[in-house]
This record gives C-alpha cells, sequence and structure tokens, in this order.
C-alpha cells in the first residue's frame, strides 16, 4: 500500500509531539544538596552555577544546606533521596573519597550517578594577614624549629585541605597541629581571626577574603595566573604536583538514564553561557565542564588516590 506524501507528514509530527512528550524533564523545582553551610566555597559556587543553570532546566534549582561531618551529613541524605530527578547535589573531591574509606558516612561511591564536573580548584597556602609570615619558606623554617607547634584550621579530619596541610607538611618534613572545624568557611574564619597559623584552602573559597590573607604558595605545577608571584610547591622543593579540589555534580543511585543526560546537557549549556562565565570568573570559580561518563572516571580515580596515597600521609 503506497502511502501519501501528506499521510507520511501527519506522522511525522507525531512521532516528534510523542518524542518530546515523553522526553524526561523536572516536573517541579529541584532540590540541590550542598554538605556544606551556606557563604562556604562550595555553597558560593553552587549558586553561582545554579542561577544560570535554571534557565536550561526549566525549573528553579533550590540550594538546601546539609552541613556537617565533613560533608558526610549531606551526602548520606543525596544517597537516599529518592531517584526521581528531583533531588541532585554537588559532591566535593577527595573529601567525599576520604569520608568513605574513613568510614565517616553511611554510602559509597557506587551510591551516586554522575552527572557531571563543575569545578576544579588548586590548593593554595595561606596564612592571615597580620602573620609574621611573609613566605612559605619562612614558615617551614619556624615549622622545623618548634615542632608541632604551628596550628593548622582544616574543613574536618583527612577532608581535602586536611589532606593538602598533610602533602605540605609531610614533603617539607615539619610537624604541625591540625585544628579539625566543621567546613572550609568556619576554618578560614579561625584563619582569618587568628585562632591558627595557617591553612590549605582553593581560590574560590578566598575570592571575597583576599584582602584578609596572604598566599605563600599554590599546589600547582606552573604558577598560577591569578597569583604570578606566588611560588609553586615544587619549586621550593616541597610537593611537586598538582593538587586541588574538584566539584561534581550527581544523583541519587538508580536515577534513570535520560534524566542523567537531560542534566547533562542542561549544566553544559549553563557553563557555555556568556553570562555564567563572566559571574564565574568575578566570583573566582574555576570551572571545568567533564561529561558524566568523565566525572565517573575522575571520581574512581580520586577513591584510588584516597585508599593507596593519602592514607600513607599519617604513616
Amino acid at each position: 500500500m503506497k502511502l501519501s506524501g501528506k499521510f507520511l507528514a501527519v506522522v511525522l509530527i507525531l512521532v516528534t509531539f510523542c518524542g518530546v512528550a515523553f522526553a524526561w524533564a523536572p516536573k517541579k523545582n529541584v532540590t540541590v544538596i550542598v554538605a556544606y553551610k551556606a557563604g562556604s566555597g562550595t555553597d558560593n559556587t553552587a549558586r553561582v552555577l545554579s542561577k544560570f543553570a535554571t534557565k536550561t532546566v526549566g525549573k528553579t534549582l533550590v540550594i538546601q544546606n546539609l552541613e556537617g561531618g565533613s560533608g558526610s551529613i549531606g551526602w548520606t541524605a543525596l544517597s537516599q533521596a529518592r531517584a526521581d530527578g528531583h533531588t541532585i547535589g554537588f559532591v566535593n573531591l577527595p573529601t567525599l573519597c576520604s569520608n568513605i574509606v574513613e568510614g565517616l558516612g553511611d554510602y559509597k561511591v557506587d551510591d551516586f550517578v554522575p552527572i557531571c564536573n563543575h569545578v576544579n580548584e588548586t590548593s593554595l597556602v595561606m596564612v592571615g594577614k597580620d602573620s609574621p609570615f611573609n613566605t612559605l619558606g619562612e614558615l617551614v623554617a619556624f615549622a622545623k624549629e618548634n615542632p608541632g607547634k604551628l596550628k593548622a584550621s582544616t574543613n574536618g579530619m583527612k577532608a581535602s585541605n586536611h589532606i593538602g596541610a598533610q602533602l605540605l607538611a609531610k614533603s617539607a618534613g615539619f610537624e604541625y597541629s591540625a585544628i579539625p572545624y566543621g567546613g572550609t568557611a568556619d576554618q578560614l574564619l579561625a584563619l582569618r581571626q587568628g585562632e591558627v597559623d595557617f591553612s590549605v584552602a582553593k581560590e574560590a573559597d578566598i575570592a571575597a577574603m583576599l584582602s584578609e590573607v596572604k598566599i605563600l604558595g599554590v599546589f600547582a605545577e606552573k604558577r598560577m595566573p591569578a597569583f604570578p608571584d606566588v611560588p609553586t610547591l615544587g619549586e621550593l622543593g616541597y610537593y611537586p604536583k598538582w593538587y586541588g579540589s574538584a566539584r561534581a555534580i550527581v544523583a541519587p543511585k538508580k536515577t534513570k538514564p535520560e534524566v542523567i543526560e537531560f542534566y547533562q546537557n542542561a549544566f553544559k549549556q549553563a557553563m557555555e553561557d556568556p553570562e555564567y562565565i563572566a559571574a564565574a570568573e568575578k566570583a573566582g570559580v574555576t570551572t571545568l565542564y567533564m561529561d558524566a561518563e568523565a566525572t565517573g572516571k575522575m571520581i574512581n580515580d580520586q577513591y584510588v588516590f584516597c585508599t593507596d596515597e593519602v592514607a600513607k600521609l599519617w604513616d
């Protein structure tokens, strides 16, 4: 039987319409879990992206701050959320994986489905603006002459910034006292108030407080364009590799592939928006989009890093 061109056109319209009708999209506002308090580096970067991603997602992205336990409270809630596409969240690497290795949370890597990566940030060594140390060499020399006297604030026991401090201390050969706080915001407040001597954190964490700290070194293989006068740790004979933190977006286990694909595309479009790019640069956000597959590999690599290398830092 020969079909008329008019009939075929109608069939094509129906198929196209049905494809659109049945393509997944959120039916209500989307909860985005951030495992750190409002005003933290993670919260700030999440809010910059969410503002622009609301346009590409088609619904409002509502940040829910569930801080505590070095991120474990928020990530436990995220792992246990309904896998219907209306709850997603940010995870911080390597902290997510170090928490799993340390048994700090009731979740594992497989309890999350990667959507995409958002941020990749280099770690920095810093002191308060009134610190007597003006170079990293001065800080290290004092630490060696006074074992254990220096205090460093961290974002939690064996969390990302504690790992950074330990990488510095191990490679430079000094001892210090680590003081854990509830998250990066509290950690940096302690530094600025003079409660501790030094900290390790990321660029976005201190974007609003650059006048209150002195950056003494960066965990990079080359000097950072934002801080061209600050030496790398490798230049000074300390830890020679890049170290930092990634902030990725994930969904609870069993979230359907079409949901992941929707968000992957929506966040990619948001991160390519010129207005987002300008806002991110102003906020000190180092955007590095990676798709779901690449993000999943990064999470697994970070788990291996925490299992094999991080554990040795406390031997």
